[in-house]
């Protein structure tokens, strides 16, 4: 099975009490903090590190910022995630590095050169989470009165990556040369514009920075609607997606693979990794303990808000004694769904959503070692999945336990590396290097 680590840089990963928990690191804004998540999990041998992103401070619940930045949820304060893994590739040699960038925001030419930048300093380990922004503060820091509408985004994604594609393309390989003799350094019949005019870019080209080891960085999306179904299905190579059970990780397994397969590509180019919030002790007993205690450090409210800002709807409007309504949400409608079947089998009340959203999805990855390594043991033989994305809920220790705890019992039942055997994040990951 491939594993990677779902990591902010800021005070949630998995868990809204995580960073109040006795030994978190809360040391947010130094380089160490990152070097140090970056060590244990190149200890481990995972696939990749993988930062999310916001470009705002959510302010979605109740029109404030307070329950945000009161509790520490989930946006609260983030570091730019491109230039804290630019700076982790000089503290690891095997890790990937994945930074979300959204389309809406940014402009292909300059995150074709940074990601070719970072994958060129990195060995070939750079990876580009691909977010279509949704909410209306972000569209405000940009100078913007509205958002575009969800097609909208998602043909401007479409639209982004086909440039950023020709724009890594532009250089084929063996374009530079370096022969300081005769002398030259890049060959220009391997280096072409590529004269781009579309509905939302006019690009000529061709990129500044030579073809990288990956020739692009690897595509991880987490789109769940039916558009951003489409749209993964066309360009992800890891889909990072979160379930409430087993039974619709294994839908959603099927249906991507099959809309892959629809599209021309191979099916097992594109790896599903579900989000879990595991907690791990030496004895089950320990495991309940630890759960006990970061659980009472996550307030309702900041799972509220955090839900909020991923539905893109005012929570606070409804009745917190009763269960969340059917909604038409123009936020997230993966998270949603996921809520909605864990309220429905649950009978929750908002307030109740709140506090179990506030504390991570996936609960039954918990107890020894050996209790959650048959949990994913399961998943993974049932088909519901092609390994996991991984969300402690402190940070570094969650970490930590992760590794000492689970990946000796899945190496020791051969589901899992002992090495890595290539350098690249697509040796890892077994996906092809894409042809020039």
């Amino acid at each position: 099975m491939n594993l990677a680590a779902f990591v902010v840089a800021g005070p949630v990963s998995g868990h809204h009490g995580g960073w109040r928990f006795p030994t978190a690191d809360r040391n947010l804004l130094s380089l160490d903090y990152y070097r140090n998540v970056g060590r244990i999990l190149e200890d481990g041998r995972f696939d990749l590190i993988f930062f999310a992103d916001i470009l705002a401070i959510p302010n979605r619940y109740e029109g404030k910022l307070d329950s945000q930045l009161r509790y520490g949820a989930l946006g609260s304060l983030r570091l730019d995630p491109l230039l804290v893994v630019a700076a982790m590739a000089a503290s690891t040699k095997y890790l990937g590095l994945a930074s979300t960038i959204s389309t809406s925001y940014f402009h292909p030419f300059a995150v074709a050169r940074a990601m070719a930048t970072l994958d060129h300093l990195s060995g070939g380990r750079a990876a580009w989470n691909i977010v279509t922004s949704f909410q209306q503060a972000e569209a405000a820091n940009f100078g913007l009165e509205d958002q575009l509408s969800r097609d909208e985004r998602y043909d401007r994604a479409d639209e982004f990556l086909d440039v950023a594609c020709k724009l890594w393309d532009s250089w084929r390989d063996g374009a530079l040369v370096l022969d300081a003799e005769t002398p030259q350094f890049a060959d220009p019949e391997l280096v072409r514009p590529i004269d781009h005019h579309g509905k939302w870019f006019d690009v000529r080209g061709p990129l500044n920075v030579s073809r990288s080891p990956q020739g692009r960085p690897v595509f991880i999306q987490a789109g769940a609607s039916d558009r951003g179904r489409d749209f993964a299905a066309r360009w992800a190579e890891v889909i990072f997606v979160t379930h409430a059970s087993v039974d619709s990780a294994k839908e959603f397994y099927r249906d991507m693979k099959a809309r892959a397969a629809k599209v021309g590509r191979d099916p097992d180019q594109m790896k599903i990794l579900p989000g879990m919030v595991p907690i791990v002790a030496e004895t089950k007993a320990m495991a309940e303990d630890k759960r006990k205690l970061i659980d009472e450090l996550a307030d309702p409210q900041a799972g509220l808000s955090t839900l909020a800002y991923h539905l893109d709807i005012d929570l606070s409007q409804f009745p917190q004694d009763r269960v969340l309504p059917t909604l038409d949400v123009p936020g997230v409608q993966g998270h949603y769904k996921e809520v909605a079947e864990m309220t429905q089998r649950r009978g929750l009340t908002l307030s109740q959503t709140g506090k179990q959203y506030g504390v991570g999805p996936l609960r039954e990855f918990f107890g020894t070692g050996a209790d959650v390594a048959d949990k994913l043991e399961e998943w993974f033989r049932a088909g519901a999945c092609d390994g996991f994305m991984l969300q402690t809920p402190y940070v570094p220790g969650g970490l930590e336990d992760f590794v000492r705890l689970v990946i000796p019992e899945l190496q020791n039942r051969e589901l899992f590396r002992r090495e890595y055997e290539g350098t690249t994040l697509r040796d890892h990951l077994g996906l092809v290097r894409p042809p020039a």
